[in-house]
């Protein structure tokens, strides 16, 4: 008994001795908010204040002190954010996840990010202010790297920490630019279609093939280029960092805001991840201040404000990437026809290095139109090579100059001149100031085509359909001060460009008419009204088309639970509440529809396509038609399948699925059953670390193509998991600028120590917000300053 006792008694000694050993070894590893920390090549010292939801507000006596300031604070909550975006379009998951990430590493490393970097710092002016201060920034992330704590997720995969270099600068910005092009998406899905099917079939999708079109020859055989969209689709889902979506932005004139001065709201749509995308920060010098909102790894923010002025984004979704079918030489495969004869291929030799696994090395093919996917995307079941003509590669990236200008305006005239000098990714630029201006400017290297193709197919690459007409700046859509009192996007196409409607992959109508519909609606907006509308989850088109579905439909025909379900549509004001039972019949219905309408003719194709733009823009107008090419079932003999068939299988079969998964009683089927939000971290991929490092899941309210846009993949589980949306939510009244408001969607730290790792994910949820102070006041009670003092 008493060898028991000392056995227990060691066992609870041992586990005491572990706990205390955990716990101060995880304190080791937390942030330092507070304290005095010796930070090399600072002319003075510098006070970091941080607020109560751990944002650093840094004030200093010069901007270069600042910058080397914020990439040690930046580091310390962000370096492993930092260290996978880095290595994404590098190619380089692989050496952190294996083999399992060889796709991705294989298709980025082939879109030349890296080659464009390396030939635009070459180019880069060593005395500029833009590069003076990315370099102290970079110095300070690297003297984090060096004398700060190594983040758990290196721990957990046994990774040395590496310095960082302007080369992975510019890879976090290529990453940005490929992640907002959609064209990959969508064109090979629209080209099959096109081959497979036939220009009706392509019109109904919204794709014109007209006279002037030139075409390639049609040939009977068994194509899928949609396996590129399909790839590229697959490679998203498996990143373990947000790519780009859309967004939604309006700026408010003084003469439609109570106060009199302008308001300012943008909620730019990434995918979800944990931490969330932007880190946010205050720079206060004697000659400058920004509160700003800054990618991991760049120096300037992409969205900030102060007391003189407020600018963010939204995804312009302009057609900047196009593909070309080139023609090997029958003789020579690394030669190409072009309409000059035969060219080489340049070969470039890559190599990609695996964890526990052997190098893997790949020659990619590059022709005059870009690099060939085939090499990189081994799936795609067609002989002919398939070429990708990127407008990023083709210019010189002027992007750390354009957000270092963005962020240091000083006129509105000035402002307009950096988002001049955007050429990719397409941006729609929203500002206002405090001299009441209110601008939108659609940025990025426009074109159009010479031979009136139609860039959303595969061109001919031996041919002159390549033949482009760049823009200038002063053709792209754009609105200063307009006689409508406010200007907005969200991402919808935006009016004629040089005389034509710019091709593009726009979202549908429906969020841009339900901002329009609020804006018109008042003239006499504050803050609060702002705030409440950015939280709006009433969709503008979802009634209408419901009423365009079901206008000709005999109710007889169905059983009384069918006519149950076909009343609470009709009578839907498209209100996406938690409590709605509406949207989880809509949503499954629309499902069925879609895959009754298009999957017996697409094939596999058509679960491409169902998450596309290009089916979101299609169904409205597909809802409408009362005939249609597609109505036709062409697994059935006789071709007799009517708009009425499809509405009516679509909606038993939607009913009958409903009562399977959420039981027989309608009123029970409310939206929180579906539709949740998780935030996933690499780490949460493990099931015994998933509560510890991702964060949700939530019930949460809204949906697809409302303000509040929380996208899903529309899928057959009958569950809608969110997996884009507000990347944050930002509204700046000048007329209480010390008093602005935001919200993370999960919090300030990607730190899991962090008491600001997931702080704000409820709020988020709720539809709350947090002020984004400028009140110096009231920053400097903060209980936490960090202070850092130079050794020199």
């Amino acid at each position: 008994m008493k060898f028991l006792k000392k056995v227990l008694k060691f066992l609870i000694v041992l586990i005491v001795i572990l706990a205390i050993g955990v716990w101060l070894f995880t304190n080791s590893l937390k942030p330092d908010y507070s304290g005095n920390i010796d930070l090399n090549n600072l002319e003075e010292a510098v006070e970091v204040y941080y607020d109560d939801f751990g944002v650093p507000h840094i004030y200093a006596q010069n901007e270069l002190d600042a910058l080397r300031s914020l990439g040690y604070v930046h580091a310390q909550d962000r370096l492993w954010q930092m260290e996978l975006m880095r290595r994404i379009a590098a190619g380089r998951l692989s050496e952190l996840f294996g083999e399992k990430m060889l796709k991705n590493d294989k298709f980025f490393s082939s879109l030349g990010i890296e080659e464009e970097a390396e030939k635009t710092i070459k180019n880069l002016d060593k005395n500029s202010e833009p590069y003076k201060l990315a370099m102290a920034y970079l110095d300070g992330v690297n003297q984090f790297i060096e004398e700060g704590a190594t983040p758990i997720e290196f721990y957990l995969i046994g990774l040395e920490k590496e310095k960082y270099t302007l080369k992975d600068m510019y890879n976090v910005i290529g990453y940005m630019g490929f992640s907002f092009a959609i064209a990959h998406k969508t064109e090979p899905v629209l080209t099959e279609v096109k081959e497979k099917l036939g220009p009706a079939y392509l019109e109904e999708l919204g794709v014109t093939i007209d006279s002037t079109t030139t075409l390639i020859n049609n040939e009977e055989n068994t194509i899928f280029e949609s396996t590129l969209a399909s790839v590229v689709n697959e490679i998203y889902d498996e990143l373990p960092i947000s790519p780009f979506i859309g967004s939604n932005s309006w700026v408010i004139s003084p003469d439609k805001t109570k106060n009199g001065k302008v308001i300012f709201a943008n909620d730019p749509h990434i995918a979800y991840s944990q931490p969330a995308v932007w880190y946010q920060s205050h720079i206060v010098t004697p000659n400058y201040e920004m509160y700003g909102y800054n990618l991991a790894l760049t120096p300037f923010p992409l969205l900030g404000h102060n007391r003189n002025y407020a600018y963010g984004l939204t995804m312009f979704a302009n057609d900047d990437l196009d593909f070309y079918f080139e023609e090997n030489n029958p003789k020579n495969e690394l030669q190409y026809a072009t309409p000059n004869g035969f060219e080489d291929y340049k070969i470039l030799k890559k190599t990609i290095n695996v964890k526990d696994g052997d190098p893997i090395s790949y020659d990619l093919r590059i022709s005059r139109h870009g690099p060939i996917v085939n090499d990189v995307v081994e799936q795609i079941n067609d002989d002919r090579p398939i070429a990708m003509d990127w407008v990023y590669t083709n210019f010189e990236n002027k992007m750390l100059d354009v957000t270092y200008m963005m962020s240091h305006s000083t006129s509105l005239t000035q402002f307009r001149e950096a988002a001049s000098n955007i050429h990719a990714p397409g941006l729609n630029i929203m500002y206002g100031d405090a001299e009441n201006n209110v601008a939108w400017f659609a940025s990025g290297k426009l074109h159009k085509f010479k031979n009136d193709v139609n860039s959303k197919l595969i061109l001919n690459g031996n041919s002159t359909d390549d033949e482009k007409e760049y823009l200038d700046f002063e053709q792209n859509p754009q609105a200063i001060n307009p006689s409508w009192n406010y200007v907005y996007s969200a991402n919808n196409q935006p009016d004629s460009i040089a005389g034509i409607l710019y091709p593009g992959y726009y979202q549908p109508e429906d969020r841009a008419k339900r901002i329009v519909n609020l804006l018109e609606a008042k003239d006499d907006f504050t803050k609060e009204d702002v705030m409440e509308m950015i939280n709006d989850v009433t969709s503008s088109m979802t009634p209408q088309m419901v009423q365009w579905a079901f206008q000709d439909i005999d109710l007889s025909s169905f059983s009384k639970s069918e006519q149950e379900a076909i009343t609470i549509l009709k009578n839907w004001n498209g209100n996406y509440n938690l409590e709605s039972v509406a949207p989880t019949i809509y949503n499954r219905f629309l499902y069925e529809f879609l895959e009754n309408t298009y999957l017996d003719e697409m094939g596999d194709t058509f679960y491409t396509f169902l998450n596309t733009s290009q089916q979101k823009k299609t169904t409205a107008n597909q809802m409408a038609r009362t005939e249609s090419v597609w109505w036709d079932d062409i697994s059935t003999k006789n071709k007799t399948e009517t708009k009425t068939n499809i509405i009516s299988k679509s909606l038993k079969e939607a009913i009958a699925f409903l009562e399977n998964q959420l039981g027989e009683d309608y009123n029970s089927w409310t939206w929180n059953r579906v539709h949740t939000i998780e935030h996933p971290h690499p780490m949460g991929q493990v099931e015994t670390l998933r509560s510890y490092f991702n964060v949700g899941p939530f019930e949460v309210n809204g949906g697809k193509e409302v303000i509040n846009n929380l996208a899903f993949k529309l899928d057959s589980t009958g569950f809608y998991k969110v997996n884009s949306g507000p990347s944050t939510r930002r509204v700046v009244d000048f007329s209480d600028i010390e008093n602005s408001m935001s919200i993370s969607p999960t919090g300030q730290s990607g730190n899991p120590f962090s008491d600001y790792y997931k702080d704000q994910a409820q709020l988020y949820v709720n539809g709350d917000f947090v002020p984004m102070d400028l009140n110096k006041n009231r920053i400097q009670q903060s209980k936490n300053k960090l202070v850092l003092t130079s050794e020199n």
